[in-house]
């Protein structure tokens, strides 16, 4: 089933009945903030959109801000193997690694708008669940550790801090993700992909650092 649509009617009570009821949730939730976004839907409208009554998501989730913080949290999961697995093939000059990493976070935003928003545009989750922090921190992780490899390839009087690097990289990557990358009507138009826009802003990052990123 397309998860954007969620599981609606008969579809979802056969669900919830299989004991897929999390899984019913969790699509349910995706497919309303396809929708409505993030905050435009209730837990009864979860339930309702997953085909349940609406005290049957208390089985899983304390309240609609559990059930948030676990499609977040999800969602940083799935970021972090796609920037892990983007990060371990091809080229392993620091600067191709880094560049995969940043064109696999814009493929992730595409491919996975409602995930995008639920992940950094939810308010609470940070706050609410210690689990989500931690997922967040293993994708930054993944940039970090190729800024790592990448500042020790440099002479050890002229290295910038790795966290800084890493810090700056995402930010970048994060905003062109966020404007131009994304698979729905938020998306900005641009006369270039967003992948070569990233690409131009990094190398001239690293320049400005006097990394040759050749």
């Amino acid at each position: 089933m397309d998860r954007q649509k969620g599981y609606g009617g008969r579809g979802g009570r056969r669900g919830y009945h299989h004991g897929n009821l999390r899984e019913a949730l969790i699509n349910a939730a995706l497919g309303l903030i396809s929708e409505k976004g993030t905050a435009g839907f209730t837990f009864a409208d979860a339930a309702r959109a997953a085909g349940v009554s609406a005290a049957a998501p208390y089985r899983h989730f304390r309240d609609r801000d559990a059930l948030m913080a676990d499609v977040a949290q999800r969602g940083f999961e799935q970021l972090e193997g796609d920037l892990a697995l983007a990060a371990a093939k091809g080229d392993q000059s620091p600067v191709a690694v880094i560049d995969r990493i940043a064109r696999a976070y814009l493929d992730f935003t595409r491919r996975e708008p409602a995930q995008f928003s639920a992940m950094f545009e939810s308010g609470q989750v940070f706050t609410e669940s210690s689990d989500v922090r931690l997922a967040a921190d293993r994708v930054f992780n993944v940039m970090l550790d190729a800024c790592k490899t990448l500042v020790e390839t440099q002479p050890a009087d002229q290295r910038a801090p790795a966290m800084m690097i890493a810090l700056h990289i995402n930010a970048l990557t994060h905003g062109v993700a966020s404007l131009f990358a994304r698979g729905d009507e938020s998306r900005r138009p641009i006369p270039m992909p967003p992948e070569q826009l990233l690409e131009a802003g990094i190398l001239v990052y690293l320049e400005g650092l006097g990394i040759n990123a050749d």
